[in-house]
Formats: C-alpha cells, structure tokens, sequence
C-alpha cells in the first residue's frame, strides 16, 4: 500500500479538527469505507479499513499522532454538534 492519502500524511490536523472543519473525521472514512466493502461483497473489517485510511493501525496512529484535544477544539465540537 501505498501512503499517498491526505489522512495518512496531514498527522498534525487531529480528528476532532476534521470534525469541526468537516463534519466527519478519519474514523467517519473508515467506517464508510468499510461499509462499503460490506456491500459489495469485499470482506474487510473495521481494523483493516481503519489501516487503509490511516496507513497504519488506528492504535499506531493514535500512539505516534493524536493529542489530547484542546479546550477550544472542545468547544468548537461542542458548538458544531448541538442537537
């Protein structure tokens, strides 16, 4: 595989900024993606979706990149997701 997705290089944008810039995150993407393959048939678990989106395993990535949300990345989700 490949490492030529926005999601596996752009390590320093945290989920929680796609979230509140986008409205979905790399989870969202993976789940999708894995969804999908459901559909047409193609076995693939949430593991191996979550890997092809972030290039490595979900527990790697979150090791090697994902920080601790801010109060004001919080705030922001909090504001963007109000029902």
């Amino acid at each position: 595989m490949t490492s030529d997705s926005k999601t596996e290089t752009e390590t320093d944008v945290q989920n929680i900024d796609l979230m509140n810039l986008a409205g979905f995150c790399r989870n969202c993407l993976s789940n999708w993606y894995e969804e999908e393959a459901q559909a047409r048939g193609i076995p693939l678990s949430r593991a191996e979706a979550r890997e092809r989106i972030y290039g490595m395993s979900y527990e790697e990535w979150k090791a090697k990149h994902q920080s601790e949300a801010s109060g004001e990345q919080k705030e922001a989700f909090a504001k963007a997701h109000k029902h």
